[in-house]
Parts: structure tokens; C-alpha cells; sequence
């Protein structure tokens, strides 16, 4: 299958559930480049172009939302969560709003557009909010099942998508659930929990290490909060752990697995993220080689995980 983006996922995702009298679908100005053109050009009616007016956006969705409407808002993640973190604070999120909060552009997979538009702090952001569901899918196939799935509960959920074709690393047989980890592959030696783009790259690191003979266990993390705590398993199991995520390694994914740990099966851990620094514009494989993202710096962090056993 060729390479496809999770924004696309998205996109293909909402068209096909336009059918839902009750879906309205916001964005602010970047209809094409978060892919709901087919919705408004399909379902013009319940689409709203609120123009770049972002907080205007989230509040004018979570007014539908409470008037009993699913609202769907999309935008680049550095606007939304990045500049209506109070509209989502209070309008969505304190109101238990059903507004579905879909961010495009996350990661530093965005490459070209540098610094500005690499939105690297969001999941940190929008994991506090009370009553919000953060959700990263892996590949374009995870991002329509987990669109279609955040439309099935009630209440707010912020939707993490990337810009950058990848590889399509599940199947259409793989089943999603809000909530729970999909294990990739069960090694005894490490466990590596990853999220969104990188998803890939852990796999390809534990193949890499498999020629060393160092069997790992692979886990999808798509669902950020509420965190599934079957991980605790695999931490008993293995005794140590890596993070990968395409985040700040502070308040991210790493952070919501250690928070976990401490409290219930302490291990080692070991994380792969941005450490406490902005992105740049170049292509996003030189990205992940340069902020050690890469399948490289993950095997590095595993071994290194193994030897504080």
C-alpha cells in the first residue's frame, strides 16, 4: 500500500461519516491542508469556515456541541491547542463539551515548515485538561479507526495527526479501542512503548536489535490518556522500558508511562523524544536522525535500559 498520511486518515475518515445529521465540522482556513475539503464541499451546511480565528473556532464548537451537535474543530496543533488553550480550557473541557479537537502538523514530521509550525508541547498541554481524551495514531489506517471512534463516545477528545506520509504499519483487521495499547511484537529482553510517526521506527529498532538478540516487546500507546494500564504488565515482564515519541520528552508520553511506574512497578526507563528544544525546517528523516529519533537512538536507549536492570 502506498504511504499516506494520518491527517489523510482523518479526512477520509469524517467524509465518510457525514452521514451523521448531527456532525458539524470546523476548521480555520485550512480546509485542504487538514483534509475535510470533501466534507464542505459534500455537507456544506454543517461546515463552518471560521476563517484564521482560532479561539473564535473552539468557542463557536463548543456552542453547537451543547446545543447537541458532534463538533469537529481542525487546525495546525501550534494554533489549536497553541493559541485556545483557554477556550478549550473552559469552553470545551469544563462543560464536559462534545467537541472532537483534531490537530494537524504535529511533530517535527511537518520537515520544511520549521520551528513555527512543529507543534511539540501539545500533548503535554492538552493530557492535563480535565475530561479531555488524548488520542496519536500510528499510520493512516489507526487514524480513520480512531476518528470513527471518537465519534462513538460523548465528550472532549483531542485527536493528534501528522503532516508526513508514512508507511502504513497496521491492518484494516487490527482492532482499535480508546484506551487500550495494541502489543506489535513480545520480546522478553525490553519493552519500547511508542506513539504516532516513530510507532515505525520502534518496530525497525527491534528488528535491528533482534540481530543482536535482544528480544523487546513492542507496544502502540495511540491512546495518551485516559493510559492503558496494562502496561504495567510488560513492565513486569521485561523490567525495562523506552518511550518514543515525537514530543517533548516533558509532560509527553514518557512522562505519563513514568508517572505510572513510580507509583505501581518502578523500572528503568529510558526516553526518546525532543529534549527541551524547538524543531527546525529540514526533511523530517534528517529530523529524527539529528534530534536522535531515529531506529538507531532507539536501540541505543534500549540497551542502555537492559543494563540498568
Amino acid at each position: 500500500m502506498d504511504k499516506k498520511s494520518t491527517r489523510e486518515g482523518f479526512g477520509e475518515a469524517i467524509f465518510e461519516a457525514g452521514n451523521k445529521k448531527e456532525l458539524v465540522v470546523l476548521t480555520a482556513d485550512l480546509r485542504e491542508s487538514t483534509k475535510v475539503k470533501k466534507f464542505a464541499e459534500k455537507y456544506p451546511l454543517r461546515f463552518i469556515e471560521c476563517g484564521v480565528a482560532e479561539q473564535n473556532m473552539i468557542g463557536i464548537a463548543a456552542g453547537l456541541a451543547l446545543a447537541g451537535k458532534t463538533a469537529i474543530t481542525t487546525s495546525f496543533g501550534v494554533f489549536t491547542p497553541g493559541r485556545t488553550l483557554d477556550q478549550i480550557r473552559i469552553n470545551v473541557c469544563y462543560n464536559k463539551a462534545n467537541v472532537k479537537i483534531a490537530a494537524t502538523h504535529c511533530g517535527i514530521n511537518v520537515g520544511e515548515d520549521g520551528a513555527t509550525h512543529q507543534a511539540l508541547e501539545d500533548i503535554a498541554v492538552m493530557r492535563t485538561m480535565p475530561n479531555m481524551i488524548v488520542i496519536s495514531p500510528c499510520d493512516y489506517l489507526e487514524a480513520k479507526k480512531a476518528t470513527k471512534a471518537m465519534l462513538q463516545i460523548k465528550g472532549p477528545c483531542y485527536l493528534r495527526l501528522g503532516r508526513a506520509k508514512t508507511s502504513i504499519i497496521t491492518k484494516p483487521t487490527d482492532k482499535f479501542e480508546i484506551g487500550k495499547i495494541n502489543v506489535l511484537l513480545k520480546g522478553k529482553d525490553a519493552t519500547i512503548i511508542a506513539t504516532g510517526y516513530v510507532v515505525e521506527k520502534a518496530l525497525k529498532a527491534a528488528f535491528m536489535l533482534k540481530k543482536e538478540k535482544i528480544n523487546v516487546t513492542v507496544i502502540n500507546c495511540h491512546t495518551i490518556k485516559p493510559l492503558d494500564k496494562d502496561i504495567l504488565k510488560y513492565a513486569k515482564q521485561t523490567k525495562a522500558i523506552v518511550t518514543a515519541e515525537e514530543h517533548q520528552i516533558a509532560g509527553g508520553l514518557g512522562s505519563a508511562v513514568a508517572e505510572l511506574l513510580s507509583q505501581k512497578y518502578p523500572v528503568p526507563i529510558e526516553f526518546i523524544g525532543i529534549k527541551d528544544r524547538f524543531g527546525q525546517s529540514g526533511k523530517p528523516e534528517e529530523l529524527y536522525k539529528y534530534y536522535e529519533m531515529d531506529e538507531k537512538s532507539i536501540v541505543k536507549a534500549v540497551k542502555k535500559a537492559i543494563k540498568r536492570k
